[in-house]
């Protein structure tokens, strides 16, 4: 494990805090390892029996982490492990067989929130900021869980505009997030609920989580999931002339600029 997340088991709560909190915890290579190391050892230790994720500083997480180097390559096998370990990895909380619960403040955005959703349940403070900005980033969804969470038109209101200062309080009213508290019980509020589910019998815990997420499964969310990583593997290795415009700009003058650069395009284009 690596110093970008802290790892502590406490009794029967392992937690997992993603920490670089001077790059509002943006998950990196070595972040995704660390976390799937944690989890290994979450899920191996028999005296766990419940899993908290949350972030260190101001914010949960600003969403994968666009300077790092893996994003660089312009190899299709490279870009597809890449999306795919990022897809992996958010699903794991999704798939653990043993209870997770995100504890969400500050900034949640793209990948992040994705894996705030993956979790059993998740519970943010007053203030929180939620968002998927990926079309506004020349960038695809990695795990498309929202359809399945809020339905249809919420989702497209969330994706299709890209917006990333969404209320915790309107994710709540989406059916998106569990509870929103005053951020200075948000910890206390996050371990409670871990700790009222570890009371009960793990068996029963386990397999009524399995049940819950096979509902979703068997109307075809695990198909749909990786048909949309699919497509987003073909458009993250497309020959995208605007895409690579804009990544361009992103990477000398940064994505303020970027953003600027694609409404001139397009005012030029309306003129």
């Amino acid at each position: 494990m690596n110093d970008t997340l802290i790892y502590e088991v406490d009794g029967p709560i392992a937690v997992l805090t993603l920490n670089r909190p001077d790059k509002l915890n943006a998950i990196n290579t070595s972040m995704l390892e660390a976390i799937n190391e944690a989890m290994d050892d979450a899920e191996d230790n028999p005296n766990v029996r419940a899993i908290v994720l949350k972030g260190a500083g101001k914010s949960f997480s600003a969403g994968f982490d666009l300077n790092d180097k893996v994003w660089d390559t312009e190899d299709d096998a490279d870009m597809r492990a890449a999306l795919e370990d990022d897809f992996n990895t958010i699903m794991r909380f999704w798939d653990s067989p043993k209870p997770t619960v995100a504890v969400v403040q500050g900034h949640c955005v793209g990948g992040a929130m994705e894996m705030a959703l993956a979790c059993d349940i998740t519970i943010a403070a007053e203030g929180a900021m939620f968002g998927e900005p990926e079309v506004s980033i020349a960038s695809g969804i990695v795990a498309m869980l929202l359809p399945w969470l809020t339905g249809p038109k919420l989702a497209k209101e969330l994706l299709l505009t890209g917006r990333i200062k969404i209320p915790s309080q309107r994710i709540y009213e989406m059916g998106l997030i569990n509870r929103v508290v005053k951020e200075s019980e948000l910890d206390i509020a996050g371990l409670e609920m871990a700790e009222t589910i570890a009371s009960n019998d793990r068996l029963s815990v386990e397999i009524t989580k399995r049940a819950i997420n096979r509902t979703l499964e068997i109307g075809g969310m695990r198909e749909a999931l990786l048909d949309a990583l699919e497509a987003d593997v073909l458009y993250e290795t497309a020959d995208n002339d605007e895409g690579k415009a804009f990544y361009k700009v992103l990477k000398d003058k940064g994505l303020k600029a970027a953003k600027e650069w694609r409404k001139e395009i397009i005012k030029k284009a309306s003129s």
